[in-house]
């Protein structure tokens, strides 16, 4: 069985090195390399990490190996997107980040990472959104698995490049 911890801000640079390293091998090919560390300088800084761990209301789960290194993790928390106008947001949280290791990829790690994070919604709301990218196909069907379903369109910036993204839903 995969052990999720709950991140301390101890965690917060390893955490940030990490999504950052993970977003730039996944999507980092899409983006005008100066697009790419105009979005990356603000998106997932350690302090901002740091201060989310903090927070009574965000939560990161984590999984490592057994060395200590992070193989993935899931960030929750209150939503910070304006969804389509007809999407309810009382009592409703957002999967912020989920991203994991290449290696660690078929494991099990994002399968007990979401569980972790869907236990964590289902305890503080009755719906969860989440944001994916239009051509990311293959987390398009990992989230379906789990139930969520497409409600519309996200416009997700980086840098001065806009991307179509989805958002996603699962009611809990």
């Amino acid at each position: 069985m995969t052990a999720v911890q709950l991140a301390t801000p101890d965690d917060a640079e390893a955490i940030a090195a990490f999504a950052e390293a993970s977003f730039t091998h996944t999507f980092g090919h899409i983006y005008d390399p100066a697009d790419l560390a105009l979005f990356l300088s603000s998106w997932n800084p350690p302090d901002r990490v740091r201060t989310q761990i903090a927070s009574d209301d965000h939560d990161i789960g984590v999984v490592r190996d057994s060395a200590g290194a992070i193989l993935g993790y899931i960030k929750m928390g209150p939503l910070d997107f304006d969804l389509p106008a007809d999407q309810p947001t009382d009592k409703a949280a957002e999967l912020h980040q989920l991203y994991v290791a290449e290696a660690a990829k078929g494991t099990g790690v994002a399968a007990a990472l979401m569980d972790w994070g869907i236990g964590w919604a289902r305890e503080r709301a009755a719906i969860l959104y989440l944001s994916v990218f239009t051509e990311n196909d293959r987390a398009q069907a990992f989230y379906r698995r789990y139930g969520f379903y497409d409600v519309g369109r996200n416009a997700f910036r980086v840098g001065n490049h806009i991307d179509e993204d989805r958002f996603f839903r699962l009611d809990l």
